[in-house]
């Protein structure tokens, strides 16, 4: 069973929940929100500051504004091991005051051939918060997306995506699709950059060339993405209501094709997702009441989110197995589900995997004892061994999909 410390903080947590969502819905039915621009983060709730050089733990964070029509915005995490050759030692210990230029220092390259910048896998990071709060820049998701950033050596993207009821469904799941379609521009981008650069190097001076790039926005490359950045080796990671945003921006990169090259969504986690349905399922019933997420709760925010002409618990947002929802399963990339042993909504998130597997998809279920939902995401538990735990499940299985020399990693 959770800790007394656990079953307290519940207590009080879902007090404040209900509360929040409470307020939120009579906002809602008085015409409070709903703004165009949207919400990324609730004024209630406490944000850590991005830092872009690398601090003791050896990552470093920078936040941007992607969309200048709504609220959508990304924070950046960079491990240091980016600046390392491929030996693994890094050469140019700092940030370079802050900024990461998209070449290596002409000091290091003389050294090394082999210092040349490191390119990493990105991983594309949604938040928790029942689709009404959380954030990409508090203080939680910050420390879990560098701890992933570290473990698994790798770009994280976290996703401010727009909350509800500001923004109703499916504003966040378009903001996710968004997001990787931006991440194959900056891709492309940094290609017509460096292509641009060795023509300069060469001595050909095609001024008409140059204005085309500009026109493009190249001047908008994000140097580290640009620097460091292999998108043809995406994961997608989403925590809670964020699972849900991921599988769907999973579907849509494969109904999409190549038409999102060169992103290349090679897997995806989904931790405790969000899950309903309208046929309760065995644990639907026997945790209706349990901790910090129960059903009562879970019910508030799907009226937040859901507009109310689209309401049903077997929404395509809500129920991963309604018939008709997006592509084939078995098109579906490989899927890490993470679930606790006292969360109401575990088991549809089992049958979830379970479909994926029978259409002959890798997707393994880790099952942790005595958790809660969030147990490795949530504020109070980020620093237990469970978490911990969590989180280096995570990294043995991903590491199978984004190692350059293939599966070298079994789990």
């Amino acid at each position: 069973m959770p800790s007394v410390a656990v079953k307290v903080y519940s207590v009080f947590f879902k007090l404040l929940l209900k509360h929040k969502l409470q307020s939120l819905l009579r906002q809602s039915a008085a015409g409070g929100t709903g703004a165009s621009f949207g919400v990324a983060s609730r004024p209630d709730e406490s944000a850590a500051p991005s830092n872009p050089s690398f601090g003791p733990d050896g990552v470093a964070t920078k936040d941007i504004h992607v969309d200048p029509l709504s609220s959508l915005s990304l924070r950046l995490f960079l491990p240091d091991s980016s600046l390392a050759p491929r030996n693994g030692h890094v050469e140019n210990g700092g940030a370079y005051g802050g900024y990461l230029p998209p070449v290596t220092p002409p000091d290091a390259r003389r050294r090394s051939h082999a210092g040349s910048p490191r390119k990493l896998p990105v991983i594309l990071q949604f938040h928790g918060g029942v689709f009404v709060g959380g954030s990409n820049t508090s203080t939680a998701n910050d420390f879990f997306c560098r701890r992933i950033a570290k473990l698994l050596d790798v770009i994280v993207i976290a996703v401010g995506y727009r909350l509800a009821p500001d923004s109703r469904y499916p504003a966040a799941f378009e903001d996710g699709f968004k997001v990787l379609n931006w991440l194959g521009k900056q891709a492309n981008l940094a290609e017509c950059s460096k292509s641009m650069e060795s023509t300069k190097a060469g001595g050909v001076g095609d001024a008409s060339r140059s204005q085309i790039v500009d026109s493009f926005g190249a001047s908008s490359v994000e140097p580290w993405l640009a620097a460091h950045g292999d998108p043809s080796r995406c994961v997608l990671l989403g925590v809670s209501c964020g699972a849900n945003i991921a599988d769907f921006v999973a579907r849509k990169a494969v109904e999409a094709g190549k038409l999102v090259d060169p992103v290349k969504v090679v897997a995806q986690v989904l931790m405790y997702p969000f899950f309903t349905g309208s046929i309760a399922t065995h644990s639907e019933i026997k945790l209706a009441n349990t901790y910090f997420y129960d059903k009562s709760l879970c019910m508030l925010a799907w009226k937040l989110f859901l507009p109310e002409r689209e309401f049903s618990l077997d929404h395509p947002a809500a129920n991963p197995l309604v018939p008709g929802r997006g592509p084939p399963l078995k098109c579906m990339p490989p899927t890490l589900t993470v679930v606790a042993e006292h969360d109401w909504m575990r088991d549809r998130a089992i049958a979830y995997s379970e479909e994926l597997r029978k259409v002959n998809v890798d997707a393994p279920v880790l099952e942790y004892k005595d958790a809660v939902h969030e147990f490795a995401t949530l504020d109070m538990l980020l620093k237990t061994p469970q978490a911990q735990a969590c989180a280096d499940d995570i990294a043995i299985w991903v590491k199978k999909y984004i190692s350059i020399r293939g599966h070298e990693f079994s789990y």
